[in-house]
């Protein structure tokens, strides 16, 4: 911020955008009283932040303006929530206290922007220097941990802060690089998957794209360009398409709109990234809204009058049953309800039609706020349900004292990330559990007596183990034995925090002296890797391991289901050991953060007295020309990710401060950066010949593995090669994909 005496053309923009949330502000306030408040903390705020600035030169009173102007119209909350928006900053940026705002605006307004200054002070704390005890955490950890916590206390807080932070992503252009890093991969880690377990999809996908035009600001750009050029080449045939659907629409009597949309250049590339498919792969790219009035005195539900409009468009259209999803029937848990299928237009485009009621569709674009406003009303769909089932259960997590802020953190983070899958009880009871969720960890959602009883069970009539991992539409029934008791090898497979503690706490008596071995233990075997136990390592370590707490790494130690006798053969003699990848990865020996007085930028393999040796991580291997982020250890060794690595983003999300801004230097010929391709295509004779001899002969690249297998006429395989820059990677893989035979080529994690 800074501060310069405000022009006319200042105070000009400022009431131009006053007016335009003022105008929405009218909309949801419901009387003249309410609107009198909002009115009454702009005035107060404008007079407060007068002749104060953004890093951009703009007057800083425009962004709380952008952050109501968000919560009133992309969020749907009311009068206090948009005042406590006007306000956030004023506690933290000025003279004025909370008790000021209390006794100005009342308790209710006072409560949220204390949460939200609070917010803002943990995410601006820098973390300071600290010792290599196993106890100590990370402060950053901590900061998130007290925004989690808000969510036991007033939803709204949270809810403010994501478009707080939208805004700031917006603007993020003027932030200094390191800081843009550190913000984005916050937004990643946390942000994103929680905008969208609330039902946020607006801001999500806006901060989704955000995020990927400075991780991948050369993918963001070509995937948006391909994405408005086909906007513009398929529009006239995406209207042919709509035509006939309203039609046969208005003839069954419905109230309805139409919205038509195409997919998110994050969207599409995330699906290249996780199918390593090609653009012109992408076929879902389009899609329709049917948003529908429902009619409440038909004597239909609302699932059956989204079945009677499936049933008119499939009369017109052939539809992909695999496609079919009926979330209105099975809610996901942040409560969207819609019906999905996907058909075939005329043209040969394959569009995915999403079938939803008014109701449906509030809460899809605005999320819990929706969902209160219903549950008001007297209105609890099967969405609601879900939703406030998955609030009580993080409210749980939140409220249990034994969870450090890491531990906390990486549970918060990986329910929020975490996919849901639907089962069902022999009785046709449904249940929502996590994707990957065993028989077992369904014994222990069902009751913790028939988990703790369990010894088998029956998935849609087949005896299976109690490892079996489920699938969406499961019917499960559990056998359980009167003298059955918990194992220690269920912590093995156990995928749910709630069953995996359960069972630790069935074996606490021996707890103290089982911890104590097995940090002996751990300590022993890194000490003869040459490895410290410090923080960083250990969160590594719990990861590796699978484990879902600092305990419980310890505990599974000390009994013995993770055992270390191979690790000092895994980490002496292969570069990917948990160990080997752990030191390159890591390359601290103490939490201590590199200063801020190191923000400048650091050129990887600079032979410049004093330079810092760097080091490539092996979780990403980037290579010059990819856009990278570094992280700084206390000895000065940087190592580098890329920057959509998703362990830089763990890592710069829970301890921001370590993050550098590296550069790439011109690289020597004779420098090498191991990478993989993957090629898949049709069979030939000399297809093997014609790909080594351009990779070897005439590009001159060192192949150090060649690995291709050919089945039914087709054949797929993979080259690990070292290349010194990404512009020869990208040559090489257009020449291969023109070889004869060769349909796809594309780099792919080794």
């Amino acid at each position: 911020m800074s501060f310069s005496e405000f022009t006319h053309e200042d105070y000009e923009v400022i009431a131009r955008d006053w007016e335009v949330l003022k105008a929405s502000a009218q909309k949801r306030c419901a009387s003249e009283k309410e609107m009198a408040v909002v009115q009454k903390a702009f005035d107060f705020a404008n007079d407060a932040h007068r002749n104060v600035r953004r890093r951009s030169g703009e007057p800083y009173m425009l962004h709380p303006i952008a952050v109501a102007q968000i919560v009133v119209d992309d969020i749907g909350l009311g009068y206090k929530s948009i005042s406590a928006a006007l306000l956030h900053d004023v506690v933290e940026d000025t003279e004025y206290t909370v008790q000021d705002i209390r006794e100005r605006f009342g308790n209710k307004i006072a409560t949220l922007v204390d949460g939200l200054t609070k917010i803002k002070n943990v995410l601006d704390t820098e973390q300071k220097a600290r010792g290599t005890d196993l106890s100590q955490q990370s402060l950053q950890a901590e900061n998130f941990k007290r925004i989690l916590l808000t969510l036991n206390d007033d939803v709204r807080v949270v809810l403010i802060k994501l478009a707080d932070r939208l805004h700031n992503c917006r603007t993020i252009e003027h932030m200094p690089e390191h800081k843009r890093d550190k913000i984005l991969s916050e937004t990643m880690f946390i942000f994103i998957p929680l905008a969208h377990r609330l039902g946020l999809y607006g801001i999500k996908s806006e901060l989704e794209n955000i995020w990927l035009r400075y991780k991948e600001p050369d993918a963001y750009a070509d995937i948006k360009a391909r994405i408005d050029r086909m906007a513009e080449e398929k529009g006239s045939e995406m209207n042919e398409f709509v035509r006939p659907i309203e039609e046969a629409l208005r003839k069954t009597g419905f109230q309805f709109q139409i919205k038509k949309r195409i997919k998110t250049p994050y969207s599409a590339w995330r699906k290249m990234q996780e199918k390593q498919i090609t653009f012109d792969e992408v076929y879902d790219l389009y899609a329709i809204r049917i948003i529908f009035d429902a009619n409440q005195h038909s004597g239909e539900t609302e699932r059956d009058q989204c079945y009677h409009i499936f049933s008119v468009i499939t009369g017109i259209y052939r539809y992909m049953p695999e496609r079919l999803r009926d979330w209105v029937k099975h809610p996901k848990t942040n409560g969207y309800e819609a019906l999905h299928c996907t058909l075939l237009s005329n043209s040969g485009i394959w569009v995915e039609v999403q079938i939803r009621t008014r109701r449906m569709d509030d809460i899809a674009e605005k999320g819990i706020a929706a969902h209160w406003m219903y549950k008001q009303n007297g209105y609890l769909g099967d969405g609601d349900y879900e939703m406030d089932a998955w609030l009580g259960r993080i409210k749980d997590i939140l409220a249990n004292p034994d969870v450090n802020a890491l531990e906390l953190l990486d549970i918060i983070h990986d329910d929020l990330a975490s996919q849901d899958i639907y089962v069902f009880t022999p009785k046709g009871d449904q249940r929502t559990i996590q994707k990957g969720a065993t028989a077992l960890d369904f014994a222990y959602l069902i009751h913790t007596e028939i988990g703790n009883k369990a010894i088998a069970a029956k998935v849609n009539q087949r005896l299976v183990k109690l490892s079996h991992v489920l699938k969406t539409g499961d019917k499960i029934e559990i056998i359980t034995a009167q003298d059955g008791k918990p194992q220690h090898e269920w912590l093995k497979f156990l995928t749910t925090h709630r069953a995996r503690n359960i069972v630790m706490d069935y074996f606490k008596s021996e707890r103290k002296q089982t911890l104590e071995f097995g940090r002996k233990t751990l300590e022993n075997a890194l000490s003869a890797q040459g490895l410290k136990v410090d923080e960083p390592l250990m969160q590594r370590l719990e990861k590796a391991y699978n484990a879902g707490s600092r305990e419980e790494l310890l505990y599974r130690i000390g009994i013995g289901t993770i055992t270390l006798d191979d690790l000092a053969d895994v980490a002496k003699h292969s570069s990917s050991g948990r160990l080997a990848w752990l030191k390159k990865v890591l390359h601290m020996d103490s939490e201590k953060p590199a200063a801020e007085t190191t923000r400048e930028t650091y050129i990887i393999g600079s032979s410049e007295p004093g330079a810092p040796h760097f080091a490539i991580a092996t979780c990403c291997n980037p290579i010059p020309g990819d856009p990278v982020t570094g992280f700084k250890s206390p000895d000065g060794q940087i190592t580098i990710h890329k920057k959509t690595c998703p362990v830089a983003e763990s890592i710069a999300a829970t301890h921001g401060d370590w993050v550098v801004v590296p550069k790439w230097l011109e690289q020597a010929e004779d420098s090498a950066f191991l990478v993989r391709i993957s090629l898949k295509g049709i069979d030939r004779m000399g297809l093997l010949n014609d790909i080594s001899r351009y990779v070897s002969l005439v590009m001159e690249v060192n192949m150090r593995k060649l690995s291709l297998s050919a089945e039914g006429g087709l054949f797929e395989g993979y080259i690990d090669l070292y290349v010194n820059s990404r512009d020869i990677l990208e040559q090489m893989i257009r020449k291969l994909s023109s070889i004869e035979g060769i349909e796809k080529v594309t780099r792919i994690d080794l």
